[in-house]
């Protein structure tokens, strides 16, 4: 029956079943074969049913194929584009973050000299 397939393949097919493990899906009357988890999506899937219901209609690609054991192994995922990776930002040096900003971390002797100067001009 698994001989019709070989790894490779990108096939139509339809979602069958959920199991914690991953999807079992239908590529033809005979044969099924199962997505693990970590093939539904790009990025981690905690829960399958969130991205998948029985009877979706699904592309997958046959990533393996074990005639003696009659099991197809698939992947949703190989038949998707990688997501864009964001851009590196360039990091800054916390130690010079707040060198010219005056919002920084300043000590309590500092602030309470800048109040008393604030205190003596509001009185004028």
């Amino acid at each position: 029956m698994t001989n019709k397939f070989e790894a490779g393949q990108i096939i139509d097919g339809k979602v069958t079943g959920i199991q914690p493990y991953g999807a079992f899906v239908a590529l033809d009357e005979e044969v099924q074969g199962l997505v693990h988890i970590s093939e539904v999506t790009h990025g981690y899937v905690k829960d399958v049913n969130e991205h998948l219901a029985i009877g979706d209609e699904v592309k997958v690609k046959v990533l393996n194929v074990d005639a003696a054991k009659n099991k197809v192994s698939l992947s949703i995922r190989a038949t998707q584009e990688d997501p864009e990776k964001p851009a590196k930002t360039q990091k800054t040096n916390p130690t010079n973050q707040h060198e010219n900003d005056d919002s920084g971390f300043n000590t309590l002797k500092d602030k309470l000299e800048e109040w008393i100067e604030q205190s003596k001009k509001a009185k004028k």
